[in-house]
């Protein structure tokens, strides 16, 4: 059975020139279309246990291609409106006191409504044309019936529905880099200009893109590329495209899962917030106190920021599960639980064993600290942005909680061991792979199939983006007073350019890669220390590259999956970058301007906040302190120090790979320290609900282990396009909550306290810890 479906719409399809198709795709078309409409390739046996990459690219994603058109006027016009709507949104909220992103499945379910309006609402070229044909007119078209098929050619189709998902994400990619213009723009004495934010914001987001195009044979071409976390994503685009609801039984479930999530998520997330902190030990152990209370807290809160590990606590609410969660692949599932209870202990053990001087601070913080606990006087250290040395030594070094350091160390060992570990285990994999690209091998059959029927992105383009995107970022750090001096930019991009392509390869292997964040802001700190404004652009230049090139190679694998030519790809992507940074800047610098007081004032209103920009800018001047913080023989000077540690726990687990390759039916080589390291870590930094952290588990291996293994089927048809929708309808209601009641909009409309709303206490009810 020929793996290239016969389903042609549109009138582009059957031109071989058609966005790149050449003369042997057209063939293929019109040989697959003698076997009728919908024909797709054969996934083999609809039981086969799904473990590898491969497993994933032969058995869960068709090779379905109906070669319709991508970019349309349709298509382009609602990519725009999206990617505005997306990037206005993400950066509105960056302003606001509740915090909501708008990603994913929430911009597909929208703009396949949008679309099919556009679709079924105007006249349709294609039914124009047919009645025209019908009446017995041959030749060319009437102009009028051009215009009307330029305007609404068809049918709403797959390909024109990922360009308007892969575009708005493309935009909001660069919204993280506009902390840092408007955290400059209100507490800081130094010029904001036009050309600062636009072509920052367009250098960042364009060097990753630049990267991503350079590692595409590892990040994108490999077969074992997947990026797990994108699957929901990628079947339910094709559910709602390729399946009708009236005979189609898993596009019925898609739809009725849609709509009892939505009715749900209200009740966790507005009305009955308990359920997303269940936990029992905290409801028994509600009236405890004194060092009681501290300690049961510390163990089972989870359900506030930094409250406590969350130990045996469950989360029922899916806005903090998530399908991201459910769609990694076992391997990381095993290596996140095994890290995450590793984590528990580490932090009991570092805590009640006084480790890092721990007992005098809060158990779990990330703030710095006076030695007493006490907020260190960030401000008064640092006036008008600048260290005062003399406010130092009359301060003091500030304190880290022995948990946060713990958790430092672990995210730079962590990106120790993936450098090593991407060498050491998979070097020669990574060499074949450009080997087999420079002859025309692939063993991924969706990009072979790309390879076969589109014509790919030359390289120089993408090294074209790379020097342009250079060049203005240096412009940036020549003209504008941002106080980055140029060696220090160069150093910058260094660091993204090292570190992307590994924590590119383990993202897509794994479905998640590595933080990096940390390791960015201590180089910052490191390199030019007391200016807090030039550290957040260094790690802007270093980290949001790096994201940026992850994020960016996802979506270049998306497109492979979706069979989008890679040309127009390029040319999405490059588009979405670009006005997401002017769309960014208006609605940041209109923001800044209009609520500037509320926003530098501690407290906001129920409308606007500066809370966000206001703890970056904490962490900015923090970071000016890191010759101080981790210098050797300091306190904290294992926190660096822990690059070198977990690169040479990789060495040693590569030579015990080597004497013993496998101990029963487990093979060594599949044993990924940097994944364990970083969960080891993890919940200090990145966890502010511990309450979440069995659900996940639980979840996961449920779809992961369980379905995957005992159920095929279900999980092959059923998995990403449910939790898909799980997805789409959370978002949709904290969208419209966000508004209607959480003060988006204006004035807030909090749930009135009772038992299952706790607005008093914590809400899992555990009591309240003494300091």
């Amino acid at each position: 059975m020929s793996p290239i479906v016969s389903e042609v719409t549109g009138d582009g399809a059957s031109d071989p020139k058609h966005e790149g198709i050449d003369e042997k795709a057209a063939i293929s078309v019109a040989a697959t279309a003698e076997k009728g409409p919908g024909i797709e390739d054969d996934t083999s046996s609809e039981d086969v246990v799904i473990v590898t990459g491969a497993d994933a690219a032969k058995h869960l994603l068709p090779l379905r291609d109906d070669f319709d058109s991508a970019l349309t006027l349709r298509s382009i016009v609602l990519a725009s409106g999206f990617a505005c709507f997306q990037a206005v949104m993400n950066q509105i909220y960056q302003f606001k006191p509740t915090l909501v992103t708008i990603t994913g499945t929430f911009i597909v379910l929208l703009s396949y409504f949008v679309g099919n309006a556009w679709a079924n609402l105007l006249p349709r070229g294609d039914k124009i044309e047919a009645r025209w044909r019908a009446k017995g007119n041959q030749g060319k078209l009437p102009a009028w019936i051009a215009v009307v098929k330029f305007i609404n050619h068809g049918p709403w189709s797959l390909k024109e529905h990922s360009i308007c998902a892969i575009t708005a994400a493309s935009a909001s990619n660069v919204a993280a880099a506009s902390t840092v213009f408007a955290a400059q723009n209100l507490f800081y004495d130094l010029p904001l200009s036009a050309a600062t934010v636009v072509l920052s914001t367009i250098s960042i987001g364009l060097f990753g893109y630049g990267l991503c195009g350079v590692m595409r044979p590892i990040a994108v071409w490999h077969t074992e590329a997947v990026y797990w976390s994108t699957l929901p994503t990628v079947k339910t685009l094709q559910g709602l495209h390729w399946q009708q609801v009236k005979n189609s039984k898993p596009l019925r479930v898609f739809w009725y899962a849609f709509t009892g999530m939505s009715i749900y998520e209200i009740i966790p997330a507005y009305m009955f917030p308990w359920l997303n902190s269940v936990s029992i030990p905290c409801l028994a152990a509600q009236k405890a106190t004194g060092s009681k209370a501290s300690v049961l807290t510390n163990l089972f809160g989870g359900g506030t920021n930094n409250e406590g590990l969350g130990l045996f606590s469950l989360s029922f609410d899916w806005q903090y599960i998530t399908s991201f969660q459910t769609s990694l692949p076992l391997s990381l599932q095993v290596h996140q639980a095994v890290g995450l209870f590793s984590c528990f202990i580490f932090m009991l053990a570092i805590y009640y064993g006084n480790g890092w001087n721990s007992r005098s601070l809060p158990f779990m913080s990330t703030k710095l600290l006076n030695a007493n606990g006490t907020s260190y006087p960030v401000e008064s250290v640092f006036p008008g942005g600048v260290l005062d040395e003399a406010q130092l030594a009359l301060h003091g070094t500030p304190k880290l909680t022995g948990t946060f350091a713990w958790s430092l160390f672990c995210a730079n060992a962590a990106i120790g061991a993936l450098i090593v570990h991407c060498i050491l285990f998979w070097g020669k994999d990574i060499r074949r792979a450009y080997k087999s690209a420079r002859a025309g091998r692939y063993d991924d059959r969706h990009h072979d199939h790309m390879a076969t029927h589109y014509k790919e992105t030359p390289w120089w383009w993408y090294a074209f983006v790379l020097v342009a995107s250079f060049i203005l970022g240096l412009v940036v750090v020549i003209k504008e007073n941002i106080t980055l001096p140029v060696w220090a930019y160069i150093v910058a991009l260094i660091v993204g350019i090292i570190i992307a392509p590994f924590s590119t390869i383990l993202y897509s292997r794994y479905g998640n890669g590595i933080a990096t964040n940390n390791l960015s802001k201590m180089l910052a700190g490191l390199a030019i220390p007391g200016k807090p404004v030039g550290n957040m652009y260094f790690a802007a230049w270093s980290h949001n590259v790096i994201s940026n090139a992850v994020n960016l190679s996802n979506d270049l694998k998306m497109g492979e999956y979706l069979k989008i030519p890679p040309r127009v790809m390029f040319l999405t992507q490059i588009y979405g970058t670009i006005l997401g940074g002017f769309v960014n800047y208006a609605v940041m610098i209109s923001i800044v301007n209009s609520h500037r007081e509320l926003l530098v004032d501690g407290n906001g209103n129920s409308s606007w906040s500066g809370a966000t920009i206001q703890a970056y800018v904490s962490n900015a001047t923090s970071w000016a302190l890191s010759p101080h913080l981790y210098k050797i023989g300091g306190q904290y000077s294992m926190v660096p120090i822990g690059i070198a540690v977990g690169a040479a726990v990789v060495i040693v687990h590569r030579f015990f790979y080597q004497l013993i390759p496998r101990i029963g039916t487990v093979d060594i080589s599949e044993v990924n320290l940097p994944q364990f390291i970083q969960y080891a870590g993890y919940i200090p930094y990145n966890q502010s609900q511990t309450c979440v952290i069995f659900s996940w588990i639980l979840s996961g291996f449920f779809i992961q282990f369980y379905l995957r293994n005992y159920r095929p089927r279900i999980f092959k048809d059923y998995s990403y396009l449910v939790t898909g929708a799980f997805d789409g309808a959370s978002l949709t209601v904290l969208f419209i909550l966000s508004f209607a009641v959480f003060g988006a909009g204006g004035k807030s409309y909090p749930f009135p306290s009772w038992w299952g709303n706790n607005i008093n206490g914590n809400p899992d009810w555990c009591p309240i810890a003494d300091e």
